[in-house]
């Protein structure tokens, strides 16, 4: 890569917060594009609007995805911005380019009732009398992880990292370090603590007590559970459940926890928080929920509605 890159990443990184996963995929996307241009006589620092469109339009033939799209060129984006700022190049090609247009896609939700015969399920299988040991502490593991991300909503990536200083008090809420370093305060509730504490306790008696650092340590470069093997337990969990583990993943669970939230009347702001998002925008991909809920509201309780004079 070049000299200009490596300083793009450094300034990602430093001043961003930008963690290694969003770093990589800038390195790959830039690496991408860089090949390109070199291919159409130009350096990618030094690229033409004309260049860029081609380079679009390129992996619009590849059969790239609206998402894939932006995301690319997003990349692009902030690097030539990058470059504009620090006096690498006096314009930045990209600003008459248009990105690919966004679909609103609804996420993919999981209703009550399967949430609960997920959870239900969880819990069962933490309480088999029959387990040695070592797969009770598993099964308990399951469970906790379950509880708690249908209890706060967190990013797996925030979950699987949790410290283990969650487990030192009984307290309502803990701290989590979400995208950019950003801290917040996320509420949790009696059920996941009780099923914390039940895991470690299993974990124990198992010879495999959390250790210093991580709530739900593993043998693994990062010291603590992957986000692959979390969602491949939870798909396992799924199928027992007797629910499609094609349809269950994390980010289905967090999208289940806002999702009920304003089912039941929370406020979109505080999911909003509950969440991490930075920007409300990102949120409003569940006011869907809130229509629904008002329109029910209306149909119930209006005076003049057909149904409530029915």
């Amino acid at each position: 890569m070049s000299r200009q890159v490596e300083l793009f990443l450094e300034m990602m990184s430093a001043e961003r917060g930008a963690s290694l996963n969003t770093l990589a995929a800038y390195r790959r996307d830039l690496d991408d594009a860089a090949g390109f241009m070199a291919a159409a006589g130009e350096s990618l620092a030094g690229a033409s609007t004309a260049t860029v469109r081609a380079y679009l339009a390129d992996l619009e033939r590849r059969g790239f995805a609206p998402s894939s799209l932006r995301r690319r060129m997003s990349a692009l984006r902030q690097f030539f911005k990058f470059l504009y700022a620090e006096g690498h190049r006096g314009d930045d090609p990209t600003t008459p380019v248009e990105s690919a247009r966004k679909s609103r896609a609804l996420p993919r939700i999981m209703s009550e009732e399967e949430a609960g015969r997920l959870l239900d399920r969880a819990e069962a299988e933490a309480a088999d009398p029959a387990l040695s040991p070592g797969a009770l502490a598993r099964a308990r593991r399951l469970h906790a992880l379950v509880e708690l991300l249908y209890a706060t909503g967190l990013r797996v990536s925030e979950l699987v990292s949790l410290p283990r200083s969650v487990l030192r008090a009984r307290a309502r809420a803990i701290v989590v370090r979400g995208k950019g370093g950003k801290e917040r305060m996320v509420p949790i509730g009696e059920r996941a603590r009780d099923a914390l504490l039940a895991f470690a306790e299993a974990a124990r008696a198992a010879g495999s007590a959390p250790g210093e650092a991580w709530l739900f340590p593993a043998l693994s470069e990062s010291g603590h559970l992957t986000r692959q093997a979390f969602a491949r337990d939870l798909k396992g969990l799924a199928a027992r459940a007797g629910l499609s583990p094609g349809k269950i993943s994390p980010h289905v669970l967090r999208h289940a926890f806002a999702s009920h939230l304003l089912q039941n009347g929370a406020d979109l702001r505080a999911v909003q928080e509950l969440l991490g998002h930075a920007d409300i925008s990102t949120t409003q991909i569940y006011t869907h929920v809130l229509e629904e809920r008002l329109v029910r509201l209306v149909t119930d309780h209006h005076p003049l509605s057909e149904l409530s004079r029915d």
